[in-house]
């Protein structure tokens, strides 16, 4: 599957009565709250001993892809476009590969 694919199917579970803006701040809060839900699973195994639930959090990391696709869908863009324009960020921060100089001394975009 593709990501327009799956950006496509995820969109059908949407709520229709959502207009752009909402949908935008759904998308962006929701990726807040996914996010969130995706640390403290994080947190307590690192912090309380809690066991890591690794099938729960996969299925957070699920819900921040659906609420990225769904915030890039508020936008008119295609998720494969909005993967690739990070992609190229990525490409022009670190041409060569991950460097800990570059990353600390990087410009701001």
């Amino acid at each position: 599957m593709t990501a327009n694919e799956y950006q496509k199917l995820a969109m059908a579970t949407l709520n229709p009565a959502l207009s752009k803006r909402d949908m935008l701040l759904d998308g962006a809060l929701g990726l807040c709250g996914e996010a969130g839900e995706a640390a403290d699973l994080l947190k307590k195994h690192l912090m309380q001993d809690h066991p890591f639930d690794r099938e729960r959090f996969v299925r957070e990391l699920g819900d921040v892809a659906w609420h990225l696709a769904e915030a890039a869908a508020a936008l008119d863009m295609d998720l494969e476009d909005v993967l690739r324009m990070n992609l190229d960020k990525l490409r022009r921060r670190y041409p060569e590969g991950f460097d800990a100089k570059r990353s600390i001394r990087r410009e701001a975009e």
